[in-house]
């Protein structure tokens, strides 16, 4: 199973406290309340809580925008553009804003799912995962390209992505099931 996305086809939701909106990529399996894992671009509009996720895995990467200062009881963390972060859902985190940002969220539950993010420029395999472009151009195997602001999630079907030109960047999230 492959899909492609365009951010400007997301579904937007609000959140809940008001600090800013999600757009969802996917939450697998579909329709299913107690997701195994799920992706998502979030803009952060103002300072807040995130919610719990407990036996959640979280990684978030800053995409663009202003500072991003997260903390918890045992932790603070200062989010550097396109550079992945992990934390346990059950940490307590608030977000401390300098401006409105975007990042990219992955969520695995930690008994079923585990995830791997990183920055790339060079070409990339995987058979779970999700790829997000942040610049330039890439081909699947296909022949399909992608540019920036879309992306392709898959399951069960290993895919690769190639860069295209030379600025091309991807973040990459590989995916893959616990034992």
């Amino acid at each position: 199973m492959r899909t492609r996305f365009c951010y400007a086809d997301l579904p937007v939701s609000r959140w809940r406290n008001g600090g800013g909106e999600t757009r969802e990529i996917v939450s697998y399996p579909p329709g299913d309340a107690d997701f195994a894992w799920r992706a998502s671009i979030a803009t952060l509009a103002g300072d807040g809580d995130f919610s719990r996720f407990p036996g959640i895995d979280r990684v978030i990467t800053l995409l663009r925008g202003g500072e991003v200062w997260l903390s918890a009881p045992d932790a603070s963390h200062r989010l550097q553009p396109l550079q992945p972060w992990r934390f346990p859902g059950e940490w307590a985190i608030h977000a401390a804003l300098q401006g409105e940002s975007e990042d990219f969220n992955i969520m695995t539950r930690r008994d079923s799912w585990t995830a791997q993010v990183a920055v790339t420029a060079q070409a990339e395999a995987s058979l779970h995962g999700v790829a997000w472009v942040i610049a330039g151009e890439w081909r699947l195997a296909s022949g399909e390209q992608l540019s920036a602001a879309q992306g392709v999630w898959w399951l069960d079907e290993e895919t690769q992505l190639t860069p295209v030109t030379p600025e091309a960047q991807l973040l990459l999230t590989r995916l893959s099931r616990v034992p």
